[in-house]
C-alpha cells in the first residue's frame, strides 16, 4: 500500500465497535470481546497500547494482527492446537472460551531491549542468572543468545506484568503443577522454533514474543495472538546480518519514539503524528506479507458496518450451532 491510502485510512481507523443489540463489548487494550455461550467473539481494532498506555489509532492494525494471528495458528497447529474456530471477518475471530493460565510465557532468542525486565538491562546491572536461568559472560546488547530461553512473568492488569518467576518459584509456589509447567516449555520452545524458521524465509528475525496458553476440557491450548508485530519482536535480517543494526518491523519502533522524548508510561504521552502512525502501519503490513507471502488488502467497505454486520452474522450462527 502507498503511504497516501494509508494517511487516507487514518480518520476511519477502528477505535471500537459496539453493536447495538449486545451492548458494550468487554473491552482490552487493543482488542472487544462479545461472550455467546462457550465462545467468544473478538474484535481486534486499530488501538495500539504501550507502556501499559492505549496511545492512538494506526491504520489497518487489526486487520493485520487478526489475520496474521490466524495464520500462524494454521503454521503450528501440529505443535499445538489453539481456541481458534473461524474468522468471518478482517478484524473479527471466533474462538472457544478457554481458562486462562495465570503466566505469561517470553521466549527471548536475543538479549536486547530496554525495560527493567529485559534480559539486557539485567545483565548491564550485573545478574548472570535473570530467571534462574545461566548466561555467559561477554554478551553484547543485541547478541544472539546460545539458545532461546523462556523468561515467565506472572499474568495481571495495567502494571501487573513484572514480577519476574523462575520455573522453580512457578512449581514450589503452587501456580502451576510440574508436569504442565514442562510441558508449556516443551510446546513454547517449539513454537519459538517454528516461529524463527518461518521469520528467516520471509527476511525477517524473531527476536523474542510472548506466548499465552490455556485449558480447555483439561487440555492445554494456545491461546491470545500469536507472532504479530504486537506481541513479539522483529526485525530485518539483512541489516542485522550486515553490521548488527535492530531495525525493528513491530510495536517497539513506536515504543523507542516515545522513549527518546522522554516518555514510559507517566503523565500525558506526546501526540502520535499522523506521518509516524503510517510508518507504524507500513512496518505492519510488511511484516505480514513477508511473513506470510501474500499482499496485504484491505477489507471493503465502511469498517464500522462491516464489523457489526459479521458479528451479528456469528451471534446467529453461534446460537443456532447451540440449539443443535
Amino acid at each position: 500500500m502507498t503511504r497516501e491510502a494509508i494517511l487516507s485510512a487514518i480518520p476511519h481507523a477502528v477505535s471500537g465497535v459496539e453493536v447495538p443489540e449486545l451492548g458494550p463489548p468487554v473491552r482490552g487494550k487493543v482488542r472487544d470481546a462479545y461472550e455467546v455461550g462457550n465462545h467468544l467473539i473478538l474484535i481486534t481494532t486499530d488501538r495500539i497500547s504501550a507502556f501499559d498506555r492505549v496511545l492512538g489509532l494506526i491504520p489497518f492494525k487489526g486487520q493485520v494482527l487478526n489475520q496474521l494471528s490466524a495464520w500462524w495458528f494454521e503454521q503450528t497447529r501440529d505443535i499445538i492446537q489453539n481456541h481458534l474456530v473461524r474468522v468471518p471477518d478482517a478484524n473479527v475471530q471466533t474462538v472457544k472460551k478457554a481458562r486462562a493460565l495465570p503466566v505469561e510465557v517470553i521466549v527471548r532468542g536475543y538479549i536486547t531491549g530496554s525495560t527493567k525486565t529485559s534480559l539486557w538491562y539485567l545483565y548491564q546491572q550485573g545478574e548472570r542468572r535473570p530467571y534462574g536461568i545461566p548466561l555467559p559472560e561477554g554478551l553484547e546488547k543485541n547478541d544472539p543468545l546460545p539458545s532461546p530461553i523462556i523468561t515467565p512473568t506472572t499474568k495481571g492488569g495495567p502494571g501487573g506484568h513484572d514480577e519476574r518467576l523462575t520455573r522453580d518459584e512457578i512449581i514450589e509456589r503452587g501456580i502451576l503443577p510440574k508436569t504442565l509447567w514442562e510441558e508449556i516449555e516443551t510446546r513454547a520452545l517449539a513454537l519459538f522454533s517454528r516461529g524463527q524458521h518461518l521469520a528467516r524465509e520471509g527476511g525477517l528475525i524473531l527476536v523474542d514474543t510472548k506466548y499465552e496458553f490455556g485449558l480447555i476440557d483439561g487440555d492445554l491450548v494456545l491461546i491470545d495472538e500469536i507472532h504479530t508485530p504486537d506481541s513479539s519482536r522483529f526485525w530485518l535480517a539483512e541489516p542485522y546480518e550486515r553490521d548488527k543494526t535492530p531495525v525493528p518491523m513491530d510495536k517497539e519502533f513506536l515504543r523507542l519514539w516515545y522513549a527518546e522524548r522522554g516518555y514510559r508510561g507517566d503523565g500525558e504521552p506526546p501526540t502520535l503524528p499522523e506521518t509516524l502512525a503510517a510508518e507504524v502501519a507500513e512496518r505492519y503490513i510488511e511484516t505480514y506479507e513477508r511473513l506470510t507471502g501474500k499482499t496485504f488488502a484491505p477489507a471493503a467497505g465502511p469498517a464500522h458496518e462491516r464489523i457489526v454486520t459479521a458479528v451479528q452474522n456469528e451471534v446467529k450462527r453461534l446460537r443456532e450451532e447451540d440449539r443443535g
